[in-house]
């Protein structure tokens, strides 16, 4: 595994030059603000747009005669349904966002191999395959209830765009798995959250066999959170074992 922290060239802190941090701090000191104001302006802005009534997006109409027909009659009943299909759409995307991340992390074993206490490969293949099969399952769920699967909603929208950093840190090629399994920790915990969600607002559909494949999801997605915890915690003891043979040894 790849020691970060074994010490470089890492000059970034204001210590690596003390003359010049003196400067800097005394130039900081007298020196006015470029422009007047503060944060406030910034805040104002910020306040105005998200006053305006746009979205990051909307719902999709149904695909299907079938699927119209059933979301008039639900929608009568409140706005529900839509917010299920939404809650849908959104676990569609991490599921699937989530399939190529653990592709990713699987790819870093390849090259870098593991380290004590760290995933086997028929592990992280294990993880891939579920996260896999979950996705297969909330498309045939939308399908079923008469949507579109491969339609993107608001929710599906919004974590797209939050998983970017998840997928830069497993994809750059200057991580380790080690870093690339603290980045599925972040993907792990919101995947049991939202699934606990998703499961909560459809207790409505009064349908046991497809609360069941949920409630087998999320066990799957809670015993995932625990294997990723347990080689995170053996990725920190390694390392600290590394550097104190380091320092022995020096």
């Amino acid at each position: 595994m790849k020691a970060e922290t074994t010490a470089g060239m890492n000059r970034t802190g204001m210590d690596m030059s003390p003359m010049d941090s003196k400067e800097l701090v005394v130039g900081a000191r007298i020196m006015p603000p470029s422009s007047a104001g503060d944060d406030s302006a910034i805040a104002s802005v910020i306040a105005h747009y998200a006053r305006r009534e746009e979205r990051v997006g909307t719902m999709p109409p149904p695909g299907t005669l079938k699927g119209a027909v059933k979301t008039a009659l639900q929608a009568l009943k409140g706005e529900a349904p839509l917010v299920l299909l939404d809650k849908l759409g959104e676990r569609l995307a991490f599921e699937r966002a989530g399939s190529r991340l653990w592709k990713g992390v699987l790819a870093k074993f390849d090259a870098l191999g593991s380290f004590e206490g760290g995933p086997t490969r028929e592990e992280i293949e294990l993880i891939y395959r579920e996260e896999s099969e979950h996705f297969l399952l909330i498309a045939s769920v939308i399908r079923t209830l008469g949507a579109d699967p491969t339609a993107e909603t608001p929710l599906a929208d919004v974590h797209g765009v939050a998983s970017c950093g998840l997928i830069k840190v497993v994809t750059d090629p200057r991580t380790n798995l080690a870093d690339a399994l603290e980045a599925m920790l972040i993907a792990e915990l919101t995947d049991n959250d939202a699934w606990d969600v998703l499961i909560d607002i459809s207790q409505g559909l009064n349908d046991e066999e497809l609360m069941n494949q949920f409630m087998a999801a999320r066990a799957a997605e809670a015993r995932h959170l625990t294997m990723v915890r347990t080689w995170i915690k053996a990725s920190v003891i390694a390392r600290a074992n590394g550097d104190h043979a380091n320092m022995v040894a020096s």
